[in-house]
């Protein structure tokens, strides 16, 4: 198995990234967006989701969703933070696997200007595998960043 220097790893606290936007659309239809799985390919800047079935829209925490990635292969995605219109995270992980260690948010806000303020944070504080670990130290605040613009242009032709 591959090692990594735990040393050469950033400090946990720095295992936690976020970006912060403002979007021209309403919560609402940004929330949308984000709890239902079958439309996250559109939006993920990762370019690595392929599909979601449809019809499998979040609503609580413990619903789970199965992704298909580009490469063919399921995810397994635990929902373990749930405020509808407002807030969902989950934890991903192999089909009928334990989570491989990572935490993706997304918080949403109305704003006064009849759009939101949109967050999005990537949580790698419990992962350990070294290969996934790799893929992480790549996941900064500018792919987070994309990922929002990209949903922010998604919801701007909805809204």
């Amino acid at each position: 198995m591959e090692h990594i220097d735990e040393t050469a790893l950033p400090a946990p606290e720095d295992r936690v990234v976020s970006a912060t936007r403002h979007v021209d659309a309403p919560a609402g239809v940004v929330f949308e967006l984000i709890a239902d799985p079958s439309r996250q390919p559109e939006w993920d800047s990762n370019d690595n989701l392929a599909e979601a079935a449809p019809g499998r829209r979040v609503t609580a925490v413990g619903d789970v969703f199965v992704m298909t990635l580009t490469k063919g292969e399921d995810r397994e995605n635990r929902v373990v933070e749930f405020e509808e219109g407002r807030r969902i995270a989950w934890k991903p992980s192999e089909v009928g696997g334990e989570p491989f260690g990572q935490l993706w948010r997304w918080e949403v806000e109305d704003d006064d200007d009849g759009g939101c303020r949109v967050t999005h944070t990537y949580d790698w504080t419990r992962l350990a595998d070294p290969q996934r670990i790799r893929r992480a130290l790549r996941t900064g605040e500018e792919q987070l960043r994309a990922s929002i613009d990209r949903l922010a242009e998604l919801a701007g032709r909805q809204g």
